[in-house]
């Protein structure tokens, strides 16, 4: 009976040393991730690295991670010439292969969401044109505000106008702010003048490569966007 009970103690003694090493190893695997996807995306912040699953070290040794989470605040990508900040981008990335470095890591499949607000889109769009939140309508839908100021030589002077614009994702990767109208349409040519200002598609590079912008809604805080993805590379 005694040598029984020394061995479930050692059992357990062992279970918590493992435990142990495990979770360490977790956070020096996290923090070498999170230094590595900032070097590979030229990220300005470190992201936040979340590795689920037990044991790590089991996934390590089959070198493929059930599943990890990625936070990234401030995210620079390109549109449409500009750069435009990505306030915040979630990702949850799914049967990540990663050699023993960690220097290469690779999703199967990743979904997620990603921020924009008024304050970048409007750095995103033509000079001179603001875009904000624009309140709901009356079915209870989230509008955008786009105002801007246009020169309109027929009249010899600039015409200010704000518009409610409908925002929609198209090719996976490009945001399309459209007027739903533009009021003073009796002006010859102004509708177009206005238009040509307001109305713009901007398409967003830089992310992580695999990533695709899919649907998109509007809030008072800005633009939420779902993202998907697969084979998404995070770092190598």
């Amino acid at each position: 009976m005694r040598g029984l009970r020394i061995l479930l103690i050692v059992v357990v003694v062992l279970g918590i040393l493992f435990v142990a090493a495990d979770r360490v190893a977790v956070y020096f695997a996290e923090n070498e991730a999170a230094k590595k996807i900032k070097s590979s995306q030229n990220l300005s912040e470190t992201p936040d690295v979340s590795i689920k699953g037990f044991p790590f070290l089991t996934q390590v040794a089959d070198s493929k991670l059930d599943e990890v989470h990625v936070g990234v605040d401030g995210v620079s990508a390109s549109a449409g010439g500009r750069s435009i900040r990505v306030t915040k981008l979630d990702a949850t990335l799914h049967d990540v292969k990663i050699n023993s470095s960690f220097s290469s890591a690779t999703a199967d499949t990743a979904t997620g969401s990603a921020h924009i607000s008024y304050a970048d889109l409007t750095k995103a769009a033509d000079p001179g044109v603001k875009v904000s939140y624009g309140g709901r309508d009356k079915n209870g839908t989230s509008q955008v505000k786009v105002s801007a100021g246009v020169p309109v030589p027929v009249l010899g002077r600039t015409v200010e106008r704000s518009v409610v614009s409908t925002v929609t994702m198209v090719h996976g990767d490009t945001i399309r702010l459209h007027a739903d109208s533009v009021p003073g349409q009796e002006i010859p040519g102004l509708e177009g003048l206005i238009r040509k200002k307001i109305d713009f598609d901007r398409k967003i590079d830089g992310l992580p490569r695999g990533l695709k912008l899919d649907k998109i809604t509007t809030n008072e805080d800005g633009v939420d966007i779902t993202v998907t993805g697969s084979h998404v590379e995070l770092a190598g």
